[in-house]
C-alpha cells in the first residue's frame, strides 16, 4: 500500500516537459522526501519494474535514479527483499498544534462559533449521553422499505425539490404529533429538515437578526448554543430550577427575541417543566414579543406518567416553533428532523430551507412514512421505552451498590440519561479524564453552562449501553470516586 502511494505521488510530481531529465527528477524528489522525513528509514520503495510501468517511463530511468541514490547513501538493497530507504533516516516528528488553535481568517462570529463547536469524546458506549440503542432497531424491516422505495423512486423524487418534505411523510407526522403530543398542526405546516440541528439554525437565521438576544437554558444544550452563535445572536443564560426554565431568574433585563427550551425533558438536568411554568413562559414570550423554540427531542421516552401537552399546543397564538427529530427514536445517521411552523411563516421557511440546504432523501422519507403508517415506529418506541426504563433502573442499582453515598441522581422521569451531582471536593473534569483512559465516558456537567457552573456533576447516558457495560462503567466510576475522595 505504501509503495502504491509513493508511485502515485511521484507520478503527480514529475514534469514531463521539463528540461530536467526524468531520472534526475526522480533522484531529486526521492532525495528531498527522504531528507525531510516524508519517507522514513526502512521504507520499502516500489520495485523498479513496477515503478517504471506506473510512471510510464523506461526501467533504466528508474534504475539510474535508484543506483545514484544508493551510491549517495540514501537507499540500500536487501537481497531478495527489494530497495529500502536506509535506516539512518527517521520519520519527521510533527510538532503538535496547540489544542483547538484558531484558524487564520475567521470573523468574530466565526471565532465564537468555532469555540463552541468542540465535540465531546466518547460518542458511544458507557456513558455517552443522547445515544439510542441502535443494535435493536428493526433493521431488516427498515431495509426492506428503504430498498423498495429506492428501486421504485419516481424521477421527480431524485430531482431538486422545494415542497418542504414528502407530502406522505408530513401527513403521517401531523397525525402522530396531534395524537401523541397535542401539537396543533396541518401537514402543510411541517417542514422536513436534515436533523434538528439544521432546524435550529434555520429558525435562528429567519427569526432573529445578528446581535438579537436569545435565551438558552442554563445548563442547556450545546448544539443550540452553536446554532445561535452561528447566526450571530447574543446568548443569555436562563436558569433552570425544579420547574424548568425560570424567566424571573434571568439577570439581564433586555427582552429576548428567541427563547430556547426543552420542556418535556430538560437537557441535561432532566427536569420536566411544570404546567404553571409553561403558562408563565408563554405569557412572558407574548409580553416580550419573542419566539419560543420548543425542542421536543426525546418526549417519547417517559417512564412514570403521561407527558404534558407540548407548549405549541398550549399557545393561544402562533408564537412557538416546534422542533422534533428521529435521531433519538430511530438512529442518528438517519439525519431527518422536522419543524412545525406557523402558517404565516411556512412559505419563508420552506423557500429558505430549499435554497440554503437543499431538500433531499425523498425515497428515504417515503420509507419513513410507510414505517410510521404501518405501525413499526410506534412498536419500536414502545420496546425502547421499556428497555430504557430497565437500563435506567440497572444503572441506579449498579451505582447504589458502590457509590450511593457520593452521588445524587436526577429523578429520571423521562429521557435517555441521568445527571449525577457530585459533592464538594470532587472534580468532574478529573473524573472524566481518568474514566476516558478506561473507555468510560463521563460528560462533565460544566460543558452545558454558558456562565460559571452552579454545580458539579456528570451526565450519564444509559440508553445505548448494554447491561455488562453499565455494570462495568459503574464500577469504574465508583473506583475513581473512592480514589479522588482520598486525595
Amino acid at each position: 500500500m505504501q509503495a502504491a502511494w509513493i508511485s502515485e505521488a511521484l507520478a503527480a510530481s514529475l514534469e514531463r516537459h521539463s528540461k530536467e531529465g526524468l531520472s534526475r527528477q526522480l533522484m531529486r524528489l526521492l532525495r528531498q522526501w527522504i531528507s525531510d522525513g516524508r519517507l522514513a528509514g526502512d521504507t520499502l520503495l516500489p520495485a523498479s519494474r513496477e515503478l517504471a510501468a506506473s510512471l510510464k517511463v523506461g526501467r533504466n530511468t528508474v534504475l539510474n535514479a535508484y543506483e545514484q541514490l544508493q551510491a549517495e547513501g540514501y537507499l540500500c538493497t536487501r537481497h531478495g527483499a527489494g530497495t529500502y530507504v536506509t535506516g539512518l533516516f527517521r520519520q519527521r516528528q510533527q510538532t503538535p498544534l496547540p489544542a483547538r488553535s484558531l484558524p487564520l481568517g475567521l470573523s468574530a462570529r466565526g471565532a465564537s462559533l468555532f469555540a463552541s463547536c468542540g465535540l465531546p469524546q466518547g460518542l458511544s458506549g458507557a456513558f455517552a449521553p443522547g445515544v439510542p440503542e441502535i443494535r435493536q432497531f428493526p433493521h431488516h424491516c427498515w431495509q426492506q422499505l428503504l430498498s423498495r422505495h429506492q428501486r421504485q423512486a419516481h424521477p421527480a423524487m431524485l430531482n431538486y425539490t422545494a415542497d418542504g418534505g414528502l407530502p406522505a411523510l408530513r401527513e403521517v407526522l401531523a397525525e402522530y404529533l396531534q395524537l401523541s403530543r397535542s401539537v396543533r398542526c396541518r401537514p402543510e405546516q411541517i417542514l422536513i429538515t436534515h436533523g434538528a440541528q439544521q432546524g435550529l439554525e434555520l429558525t435562528a437565521r429567519l427569526l432573529a437578526d445578528p446581535g438579537d438576544i436569545a435565551w438558552v437554558e442554563e445548563p442547556g444544550y450545546a448544539g443550540a448554543h452553536a446554532a445561535f452563535r452561528g447566526a450571530g445572536l447574543t446568548l443569555l443564560p436562563a436558569p433552570v430550577d425544579a420547574e424548568g426554565l425560570a424567566p424571573q431568574l434571568v439577570a439581564d433585563p433586555r427582552p429576548p427575541r428567541l427563547i430556547y427550551t426543552t420542556p418535556s425533558h430538560q437537557y441535561p438536568s432532566g427536569v420536566v417543566m411544570s404546567l404553571s411554568r409553561r403558562l408563565a413562559l408563554l405569557q412572558h414570550a407574548e409580553q416580550a414579543q419573542a419566539w419560543i423554540i420548543e425542542d421536543d427531542y426525546d418526549s417519547e421516552f417517559r417512564y412514570r406518567s403521561q407527558p404534558l401537552p407540548a407548549l405549541q399546543g398550549m399557545a393561544p397564538d402562533e408564537r412557538v416553533i416546534y422542533v422534533g427529530t428521529f435521531s433519538k427514536v430511530m438512529y442518528p445517521g438517519l439525519r431527518i428532523g422536522y419543524l412545525v411552523v406557523p402558517d404565516a411563516l411556512i412559505d419563508a421557511f420552506r423557500s429558505a430551507n430549499a435554497r440554503l440546504y437543499r431538500e433531499g432523501q425523498y425515497p428515504v422519507q417515503a420509507a419513513l412514512a410507510d414505517f410510521i403508517a404501518a405501525g413499526h415506529f410506534s412498536r419500536h418506541v414502545r420496546r425502547m421505552r421499556e428497555l430504557y426504563r430497565k437500563r435506567q433502573l440497572l444503572l441506579r442499582q449498579a451505582l447504589a451498590d458502590s457509590a450511593a453515598e457520593q452521588l445524587v441522581l436526577s429523578p429520571g422521569e423521562a429521557g435517555m440519561h441521568l445527571v449525577a451531582s457530585l459533592p464538594p471536593g470532587l472534580q468532574e473534569q478529573t473524573l472524566s479524564q481518568a474514566a476516558a483512559t478506561q473507555g468510560v465516558w463521563l460528560r462533565p456537567l460544566a460543558r452545558h453552562y454558558l456562565a460559571t457552573p452552579q454545580q458539579q456533576g456528570l451526565v450519564l447516558g444509559y440508553a445505548g449501553v448494554d447491561q455488562q457495560a453499565i455494570r462495568h462503567g459503574a464500577q469504574v466510576l465508583a473506583s475513581l470516586l473512592r480514589e479522588q475522595g482520598k486525595t
